[in-house]
């Protein structure tokens, strides 16, 4: 489909957000399953997630701009394993596995695969992402022509304040961060953020002018090649599901996924005007960091059978009240009650309600 309307270019910034989102289970999957987790194999993995999630706000604040209407609260972005990668031609299956060089070589590094000097922007089914993005921003330059895209770019619903992203371990603080966009010089900056830290272009290695971080696809390449070995990897089980585990153990798996869901509906306070932008940003980063890493790891030492582990599953999670933290909270108690390790988990989820 080609980007000729504005409606044209929401569709597509959408898909762009889908995208993005699709691949951070995989890559966090993959990073939970390598057993030492300040190995730099692990902490490259980790970088990568921490940008992709940049990207996801990076479009979304582009979507806001030109007057789209994100909704993370529906179930529109959340995507289930195993899967092919949203318009990727040829079919991309993406999956929920242990780290592997295999996994590493054929598919993370296909997802980064660099866009050649040349390629033709590809808006629809794209052969790499630079080529998605490019024509992106091609359709931005040429609507903008025509339309007054910029005409009330939700300032104050955009994720923008520099203190709500700092890099992480391997990641540069000048490879780019959080955009206001409100013209198309800002648009365009913000996509060639995602493009530079991502894919790069060609042999390009390098993410940021100093060249201290390295583009996403070449951080992968540092695992395939052993210049970060893997190390140690858990035999977790590949695309897992909650009903194939032991039954005290499927209530900490939905946990996990009631709180990854429960990211998405943080995820829809964060893009909003109502002035809890920065209380919605703590919460995400106590989600991930603290909680569901915690949960994951967790996971990962429960025997399920066959010699394999546990793993969370990141099924989508529906909710049966307009109650969602009472409902985490609820399961978390059960999950505690079970495995007291846990209990912790319990304690920090009880303070959130403010948001969920």
């Amino acid at each position: 489909m080609p980007i000729d309307t504005p409606d044209d270019l929401r569709e597509h910034i959408e898909l762009a957000i889908r995208v993005e989102l699709t691949t951070v289970p995989p890559y966090l999957f993959a990073m939970y399953s390598i057993e030492d987790q300040n190995s730099e194999a692990a902490l490259l993995i980790r970088s990568i997630v921490a940008e992709e999630m940049l990207h996801a706000a990076l479009a979304t604040n582009l979507l806001l701009a030109i007057g789209g209407a994100p909704d993370f609260a529906s179930t529109k972005y959340i995507p289930h394993y195993p899967m092919d990668l949203p318009h990727h031609r040829p079919p991309l299956t993406l999956e929920l596995a242990p780290c592997s060089l295999d996994l590493v070589e054929n598919l993370f590094m296909r997802i980064e695969q660099p866009e050649i000097h040349g390629a033709p922007a590809e808006p629809d089914e794209f052969e790499t992402l630079g080529q998605f993005y490019h024509a992106l921003e091609i359709g931005l330059e040429e609507i903008s022509a025509r339309f007054d895209l910029f005409s009330d770019p939700q300032r104050d619903a955009q994720l923008s304040d520099p203190a709500f992203y700092q890099p992480v371990a391997l990641d540069a603080d000048d490879s780019g961060g959080l955009v206001l966009i409100q013209d198309l010089d800002s648009a365009i900056e913000a996509i060639e953020i995602i493009v530079h830290q991502g894919e790069g272009m060609s042999d390009e290695r390098w993410a940021d002018p100093a060249h201290q971080e390295l583009t996403h696809y070449y951080k992968l390449a540092q695992i395939s090649d052993g210049t970060s070995p893997l190390g140690a990897v858990r035999n977790v089980r590949r695309n897992p599901q909650t009903a194939q585990y032991p039954t005290e153990l499927q209530p900490v798996s939905q946990l996990f996924n009631s709180i990854y869901r429960g990211l998405y509906l943080v995820m829809d306070s964060m893009f909003t005007d109502d002035g809890n932008q920065q209380r919605a940003v703590g919460v995400l980063y106590l989600l991930m960091a603290d909680v569901l890493s915690n949960l994951g790891h967790f996971l990962m030492q429960q025997p399920v059978g066959d010699g394999e582990f546990a793993a969370p599953t990141f099924e989508v999670f529906e909710f049966e009240t307009d109650a969602p933290l009472a409902e985490i909270t609820a399961l978390s108690k059960i999950a505690a009650e079970s495995f007291p390790q846990l209990s912790s988990v319990h304690e920090a989820l009880r303070g959130l309600g403010f948001i969920l």
